[in-house]
């Protein structure tokens, strides 16, 4: 007789189960064994991540600002006072136009539609809108529609050489994701993150997003999904209400307390019995996990958003106390109170109009511009002076991004185009040095030419920051290209 050593067996549970629905179980059951088998042997001995960092981490959290539609790096971080000189000439006839033949042009760009409108190189060279100060002891030179931000240069590192391929706005789920929008879908840099770390408090969800997300043309709810790593890894929508926080979560008024605890327990417990019959079925594994989440977040979830708890000072910091400011000011200040809470990963995204995002700006370029920065300037700048002065900017990564710059040309007479090639970033707090440029565009702020980055560093900084390395994370199955990993940008590390 043969004895068959180091076999997986059948749990009781699930082959009674298997044969309780006859052989469409067991065949589903055959299947999903046999497909881990084969992906185990294909890849050694792979496990999903422990929850533990592969090195030691420099931050706990990350609070992650996206301005939607293509913040204007000209008029913001990259201040090229060549465009107010040259200002109406065609780029060819000026002393830069050798950006016009440049590699970049092609080797970097995928069209999505050809016949767009927008998305072309402008060749009449529009001047800045704005002045620039230098701030802080860096004396960095920043826009004066970012006043307050300024003052917080000092904690800032400014990355000013970002690129991207989408000419549209797909790069909107390029930037969360990675890849361009006609490779198809796959994990945010916020699914990444939860997937590879967990939790830090059972009682909220780890990957928050606040704020309205991108609108569908760009990404929709993929913009913070998880794609093949589980619905168990996509972001959790929430609202800055006291009332709501967390839409569909709360029970009717008529419900009562002990009956709602009936109808979880009975739901978990038909969950359950399912969760044994399709073991692999992640939906329900995540069902079952969002119903006990949803429960505890019920009472934890208001707390969070209960700013009567901080002082007038605290919430005059963040612009509360004003019309302009106080919406997104609301939800920096409750991301400070979710990463003092250990939520793991916040998305907060402004400018959302249902479609390509209030930042972009084809025209009226100033007025819109001036108004969107008076609206994030204060709040931001309180949350980097709030996280520092309650002890957690330490351990609190800031990102704030966008999808692309803008041209340095001008269109519709007042505006800039969509542009990939060369646009800023900036990083604050969670190991991150402070008061610093890296990389540069080129004197019109055409191309990103010196330490040149990808938008997946970006991910990769997060994620070293974190405690993560990217290749240890890969899915069997799921092959991932070279430029999916990034690298993390050394140059801005502490």
């Amino acid at each position: 007789m043969t004895t068959m050593h180091n076999q997986p067996t059948t749990p009781r549970r699930q082959f009674l189960a298997d044969v309780g629905m006859g052989f469409t179980g067991v065949a589903l059951s055959a299947m999903f064994h046999r497909d881990c088998i084969v992906r185990a042997s294909e890849h050694g001995t792979w496990a999903p991540p422990t929850g533990v960092p592969h090195f030691a981490p420099k931050a706990k959290s990350v609070i992650w600002l996206f301005m939607i539609g293509g913040t204007s790096h000209m008029e913001s971080f990259d201040p090229k006072p060549e465009l107010t000189k040259y200002a109406g000439k065609e780029i060819g006839d000026t002393p830069h136009k050798e950006v016009l033949e440049a590699k970049f042009l092609e080797d970097n760009l995928r069209i999505v539609v050809p016949d767009d409108a927008n998305g072309h190189i402008r060749h009449k060279l529009y001047p800045l809108q704005v002045g620039f100060k230098k701030r802080g002891e860096a004396g960095i030179e920043v826009s004066d529609w970012w006043p307050h931000l300024g003052d917080c240069v000092d904690d800032m590192a400014i990355v000013r050489s970002m690129w991207t391929t989408d000419n549209n706005h797909g790069a909107q789920y390029q930037f969360h994701t990675g890849r361009h929008s006609l490779e198809g879908e796959f994990p945010t840099i916020g699914s990444w993150a939860h997937y590879g770390l967990g939790s830090l408090n059972d009682n909220l969800p780890q990957f928050v997003v606040m704020g309205q997300p991108i609108a569908d043309c760009c990404g929709g709810v993929r913009g913070h999904g998880a794609s093949y790593l589980g619905p168990a890894h996509n972001g959790v929508k929430l609202n800055v209400d006291p009332k709501n926080p967390l839409p569909f979560a709360a029970p009717g008024k008529d419900v009562y307390h002990e009956e709602q605890r009936g109808q979880f327990e009975l739901l978990n417990q038909l969950n359950r019995t399912a969760a044994v019959e399709y073991p692999e079925d992640q939906a329900a594994a995540a069902r079952i996990k969002s119903y006990e989440l949803a429960y505890r977040m019920q009472s934890a979830v208001p707390d969070i958003v209960r700013f009567s708890e901080e002082t007038k000072e605290t919430q005059q910091l963040y612009g509360l106390d004003a019309k302009e400011t106080k919406d997104f000011g609301e939800q920096c200040l409750a991301a400070t109170r979710m990463v003092e809470r250990g939520v793991r990963f916040v998305q907060i995204f402004h400018g959302s109009n249902g479609g390509a995002g209030a930042w972009d700006a084809h025209s009226n370029l100033k007025a819109g511009h001036s108004k969107l920065c008076k609206q994030t300037d204060k709040p931001i700048a309180g949350l980097i002076k709030d996280l520092k002065q309650r002890g957690l900017l330490d351990e609190t990564l800031i990102v704030w991004a966008t999808e692309f710059g803008r041209t340095p040309g001008t269109q519709n007479s007042d505006g800039r185009d969509h542009h990939p090639f060369g646009f800023s970033v900036w990083m604050a707090g969670g190991g991150i040095k402070g008061g610093i440029t890296h990389g540069a565009t080129d004197a019109i702020g055409f191309h990103a030419i010196e330490d040149r980055h990808y938008v997946t560093d970006v991910h990769a900084t997060v994620l070293h920051q974190l405690g993560l390395d990217p290749r240890r994370l890969v899915v069997p199955g799921r092959q991932r290209l070279d430029i999916d990993f990034g690298h993390p940008i050394e140059g801005i590390i502490a």
